[in-house]
């Protein structure tokens, strides 16, 4: 038997794949997870909704395959177009329809949450349908989901009787994509009894196994306090159920070589983080001091993210000798705040409403400090970016971060999610800031943490090759 004919063939199905769709550390994973899997063993394709951001930027980069396949749904046969592109060695197939999937933007909610419109049951039912029609042209043994966008694929494996195992990765447990119970079975000809279909939960009990991005995060959803109401599910596949670390690309991320930053540096010559941090700080009109500790959040403004003990903590920090810098967008509430807070604090404050990618690298090097008082967090790949940069995350011991940081170690946790909690332990960072020694010692340990996909592509293996 050749080499070729044993590998495993796995298709990936999600939203998101970086660099050509990103949102949230959905992408990241999506489009560095395939390629640090091992070739020699695994055959592996993704298949992304050909978006209409895609086809604007990266057309120009398609191969020359194209392929038109007819789907069914909502009573009828719809006809989509398949592209191709190969990045890292993987081939990604995009799948372009106007009507469902290639107008407008990524998400019907700015936010990137699953609010149950009909407009998102249309777009991420469709694209389930499409990409599992697609799937069985290249008959893969195993589709491997992404949450609740394509959490209903595993239910129609099942009911379509297709030989494919599956896997469900939950990112967020929290998004779920609940609709009409009615809606679902009119658009995918099912015959699901109940008035509402949760998508998330459809995964997660038809799939073979499902996994999650931290194994802090796989046994804390089990909790009726983190299970979003899928705790019980969840507890009756609890013996087919893993957490398994996200892990960087680190080839992007790398502070000696990021094209995107002012000033490269590594462990070897960390003081020239230093021009990062003037940058930032003349960029947004703050005072420029290599004395002041610049804070800094990278993050969608969103109830999870911990924005509202930041909001009770802000005047105080601004009563200190700090900085705080901000990026992300969100909630229009939380967006109206920090404005008023820039307005208020124009040059201790700075909040950059959006995202841009470029930026981001800018302020994991440019600041010393990297906040996320995160209610849950599945992962998180902000406290592993902050620490790859020299920039000390100070987190909320929950799910991902409690797997990423030790205190005192590589950065500092606190327990309980209180704003008084959050403030004492800034205070506590701020004491090791002002000792250079046990500073450097800090970001010296951060930088070196091992935050690459080798042991978590491993993990993956072994379950592939267990359930093929």
């Amino acid at each position: 038997m050749s080499n070729q004919t044993q590998k495993i063939k796995i298709t990936f199905i999600a939203a998101e794949c970086a660099p050509l769709a990103k949102v949230g550390g959905l992408a990241d994973v999506i489009g560095s997870l395939p390629s640090a899997l091992s070739q020699d063993k695994l055959d592996i394709s993704i298949i992304i909704p050909a978006y209409e951001t895609i086809l604007k930027n990266w057309s120009n980069q398609f191969t020359n395959y194209q392929k038109e396949i007819q789907v069914k749904f909502d009573h009828s046969i719809k006809s989509v177009t398949i592209h191709q592109i190969i990045i890292n060695s993987i081939p990604i197939y995009l799948i372009e329809n106007k009507k469902y999937l290639s107008t407008g933007l990524i998400y019907p909610k700015s936010d990137a949450s699953s609010g149950g419109s009909e407009e998102e049951a249309k777009r991420f039912l469709f694209f389930s349908q499409a990409a599992l029609t697609f799937a069985q042209e290249s008959n893969p043994q195993i589709i491997h989901c992404h949450d609740w966008h394509t959490g209903i694929i595993p239910h129609l494996i099942k009911y379509q009787n297709l030989p494919f195992k599956s896997i469900l990765t939950i990112h967020n447990l929290a998004y779920q994509g609940i609709y009409s119970g009615q809606l679902v079975n009119q658009l995918l000809a099912t015959n699901f009894p109940t008035k509402t279909v949760n998508c998330l939960r459809q995964g997660i009990i038809n799939a073979d196994y499902v996994t999650t991005v931290s194994p802090n995060y796989a046994q804390e959803i089990l909790t009726p306090e983190f299970g979003c109401g899928l705790s019980p599910a969840l507890k009756k596949k609890k013996n087919h159920l893993i957490g398994i670390l996200n892990g960087l690309d680190l080839k992007i991320y790398n502070p000696a070589n990021d094209p995107l930053i002012t000033t490269n540096y590594s462990t070897n010559n960390l003081s020239k983080k230093i021009k990062n941090k003037f940058f930032l700080q003349k960029k947004f009109h703050l005072q420029e001091d290599s004395q002041i500790p610049l804070l800094s959040i990278v993050c969608r403004l969103t109830p999870q993210k911990g924005i509202t003990l930041l909001r009770e903590i802000i005047p105080r920090l601004m009563e200190m000798d700090t900085q705080l810098i901000l990026l992300g967008s969100g909630l229009s509430t939380y967006e109206k705040f920090l404005k008023s807070f820039n307005r208020k604090y124009p040059q201790k404050f700075h909040a950059e409403i959006g995202f841009n990618g470029q930026l981001a690298h800018q302020v994991y090097a440019g600041s010393d400090i990297f906040l996320m008082p995160s209610k849950f967090e599945p992962c998180g790949l902000g406290q592993m970016i902050a620490m790859r940069y020299g920039t000390i995350p100070v987190a909320h011991a929950v799910g991902g971060l409690k797997d990423t940081i030790q205190n005192k170690k590589n950065g500092f946790l606190f327990e309980n999610y209180q704003s008084e909690d959050f403030y004492q332990i800034i205070k506590k960072t701020l004491v090791f800031y002002r000792q250079p020694s046990k500073w450097l010692k800090l970001q010296k340990s951060a930088m070196t943490t091992d935050f690459s996909w080798q042991k978590s592509a491993q993990e993956y293996l072994k379950l592939y090759q267990k359930i093929s």
